[in-house]
């Protein structure tokens, strides 16, 4: 996947012109009007899509903006000066609508969602291999589905656009479950036109694995939890995943794509602009050698105190201290899961994995409430930890153990907004925390959709 994404052609592929512009079809320059013709262009499509994950408002920085530094995982850090007070306010609750990041989020989500929408709409007045383009609509169902699940989760009430827009079309705004029941739907069809597996150049694309595994998520949320441990079952069942036996060993360059991943968002070192960023804005400031560490998406103190004595999860996840160029220990909480080797600032080569193997058990425990095999499945991931087992007996609630378990399991991978929310655990974590000052679940939704969009309410 990674090798194909070199192909990149413009990844807002023929989503913001004018229908006059489209109309023009210059013989110079292939665009909306001759393009979509036969399954090569279908290929090159769906791959911008994923380019489109990789953009800085969606993966590279809007979603960990959104799901960690908004969560009591992370937060800012001491800097509150430029680009780092948009963050702050965020982690604060603080922010409006005027916000750059959230701005962000929001309309590079949407971009990825308006090249799913064509490709949706073209591909079935194409003649191609059936399978291919079953794959290939599976493929733009899954991506458009997983930025409707962060916009749902993070703005509320949003816009459902599933065709192509034209303009004059109306935007109608829909509450979050009437978001999540669509997502039901396309999610099932995903999955039952995706391949289980990939091999070669395609390993990283949507599978069956994917597509289900964001399916139960959806039912979870929505309270589902009976269908939702069907869904999980079957991944277990099906799909051939398994926990690495060395939590160390998920992390890192050269353990991409392993036997616990599910997806993962590809990056691309080289200069070529499909670089990450993560291991420049997570570092401390002076701890890398190549540009500068930012030391953004800081562990809070709650985080690091959140890890038992002796949890091997620990060392690969965060550091509370790090050693400077002069040799001297610097008391610095950081993020560890997304370090690499560097030749050029802000251009790693390091993925972001989205769903892995472990999230399956936990989830599948979480849809059976407290019974004897939901221990067995969370002692089967603290087992791995290094961890003794846990149950009934144990103290706290079945929620509170699991909850627990999944934050230090899943930590700054985007998980821990939506595990508050969907445990109904947003108010009594964040009146925990000094440096949240209120506890609005939702973001504004930005300044220009509202002008654009007089009818948009907030939530």
């Amino acid at each position: 996947m990674k090798r194909i994404l070199y192909i990149i052609l413009c990844s807002v592929l023929f989503t913001g012109c004018s229908e006059d512009f489209t109309d023009l079809s210059p013989i110079s320059n292939r665009n909306e009007a001759d393009f979509y013709n036969g399954p090569e262009d279908f290929e090159v499509a769906i791959t911008a899509s994923y380019a489109g994950l990789q953009s800085t408002g969606v993966y590279g920085r809007g979603y960990w903006t959104m799901f960690e530094m908004r969560s009591d995982n992370t937060d800012q850090g001491p800097d509150a000066t430029g680009l780092a007070r948009q963050y702050t306010e965020i982690n604060a609750f603080t922010e409006d609508a005027l916000n750059e990041q959230v701005t962000s989020a929001w309309s590079e989500s949407y971009r990825v969602i308006a090249n799913c929408n064509v490709i949706l709409d073209r591909i079935t007045e194409v003649e191609m291999d059936a399978s291919l383009k079953d794959q290939v609509s599976g493929e733009a169902l899954f991506i458009r589905s997983l930025m409707y699940y962060h916009l749902a989760i993070g703005f509320g009430n949003i816009p459902l656009q599933l065709t192509s827009y034209v303009s004059g079309d109306e935007l109608m705004q829909v509450d979050e479950n009437t978001v999540l029941q669509q997502l039901v739907t396309d999610l099932t069809t995903a999955e039952e036109s995706l391949p289980v597996s990939y091999t070669g150049s395609e390993v990283g694309k949507a599978t069956k694995g994917a597509a289900a595994t964001l399916l139960a998520k959806v039912l979870l949320t929505l309270g589902e939890d009976a269908a939702a441990a069907t869904v999980l079952r079957r991944i277990i069942a099906n799909y051939g995943y398994e926990l690495l036996p060395s939590y160390a060993d998920l992390w890192g360059v050269a353990n991409e794509n392993n036997a616990e991943s599910i997806f993962e968002v590809q990056y691309i070192s080289g200069g070529i602009g499909q670089g990450s960023l993560f291991t420049n804005d997570f570092s401390p400031s002076t701890d890398l050698q190549t540009g500068s560490g930012f030391g953004r998406n800081r562990p809070t103190v709650s985080m690091l105190e959140a890890y038992e004595d002796g949890d091997l999860r620990f060392e690969p996840s965060m550091g509370a201290t790090y050693v400077d160029s002069e040799g001297e220990v610097v008391e610095a909480r950081h993020i560890r899961k997304y370090q690499s080797d560097l030749a050029i600032e802000n251009d790693s080569d390091i993925n972001f994995v989205v769903f892995r193997y472990a999230d399956v058990l936990l989830m599948l425990a979480e849809a059976l409430g407290e019974t004897a095999e939901s221990y067995e499945l969370i002692n089967e991931v603290r087992n791995r930890a290094g961890l003794p087992d846990i149950d009934a007996s144990t103290p706290g609630t079945f929620e509170d153990k699991l909850l627990h378990e999944r934050r230090v399991e899943l930590a700054f991978e985007n998980h821990r907004w939506p595990d508050l929310k969907r445990f109904g655990a947003v108010d009594k974590v964040t009146e925990a925390e000094d440096f949240i000052t209120s506890t609005k679940e939702y973001f504004f939704i930005p300044q220009r959709e509202m002008d654009i969009n007089p009818n948009f309410v907030q939530n």
